[in-house]
């Protein structure tokens, strides 16, 4: 239970963890997902364009619930994955499979780890998962900043998309504990907090920059839009390796102002 003089150290890191289900199908599995993060300490799922629109009354998903029923009826419903992950600043996609192109990979462990050293400097932090039957689209998992994979039985390895939930809620429960305890012990003392201009860039700032970038390189004739390859692809890969920082998206994306300014003017001279 929370302290009455405000939330626990682990429960304002569980308020910056939110779970994100990309087009479920199922309802019961939508119900089944909001019990399996309650029962972890969280509490924020967020669906993207769920199969049945009103997947939160569904009396399966009320039912799988079993008592995450605010969890369920909280669940924000949005149109695309950038809506979903406003206001993040790393996200972790779960892969059933490899991929080509894509962020690092990481274990459960390592990835709840990761997570939970966001949420302790105040960032935002975002694990998504795919339809039931197809997974997550590659262009949604290059949205993200790094890609898990649960190391299951390769005999028999399907997981249900709920039981995928638990299994990283529970590594992500275990990495915020731990992060809480150190908090606790080695409180942060003023002027250690990260500055505006090193805070970890959002999604919708990487978004931008990625959306001027390619503007940039089109217009400089690098990128051909009409056979575009992996070019954006391995340029998501590339950045996906750091920790981008506001500042440094800011520079990308004033190189990618002058460079589209100075072919205007050119064309105009």
């Amino acid at each position: 239970m929370a302290d009455v003089h405000g939330p626990s150290p682990f429960e304002t890191l569980a308020a910056r963890v939110r779970f994100v289900l990309v087009e479920p199908s199922h309802p019961g599995n939508v119900g089944a997902a909001a019990r399996a993060i309650k029962t972890m300490g969280f509490g924020e799922l967020v669906l993207v364009h769920p199969r049945h629109a009103a997947v939160r009354e569904e009396p399966e998903a009320r039912a799988m619930a079993s008592g995450a029923d605010d969890v369920l009826a909280a669940a924000r419903i949005v149109d695309d994955l950038d809506a979903a992950l406003a206001g993040v600043q790393w996200s972790l996609a779960l892969s059933a499979r490899p991929r080509e192109y894509g962020p690092p990979l990481l274990a459960p462990r390592a990835a709840g780890m990761q997570g939970a050293a966001v949420a302790a400097q105040g960032g935002g932090v975002a694990l998504v998962f795919g339809n039931e039957r197809t997974g997550l689209a590659n262009h949604d998992v290059e949205r993200c900043r790094a890609i898990a994979h649960i190391p299951a039985n390769p005999a028999y390895s399907s997981l249900n998309l709920s039981q995928a939930v638990q299994v990283l809620a529970y590594e992500m429960r275990l990495a915020c504990l731990d992060a809480a305890l150190a908090s606790a012990s080695s409180p942060l003392v003023p002027g250690q907090a990260a500055s505006a201009g090193d805070a970890g860039a959002g999604a919708e700032d990487i978004a931008g920059m990625f959306g001027h970038l390619e503007a940039a390189l089109v217009r400089v004739g690098f990128l051909d839009p009409e056979n575009p390859k992996k070019l954006m692809s391995r340029l998501r890969q590339l950045f996906a390796r750091t920790a981008l920082t506001r500042e440094e998206v800011n520079i990308f994306r004033g190189i990618a102002k002058h460079v589209l300014a100075r072919c205007r003017d050119d064309r105009q001279a």
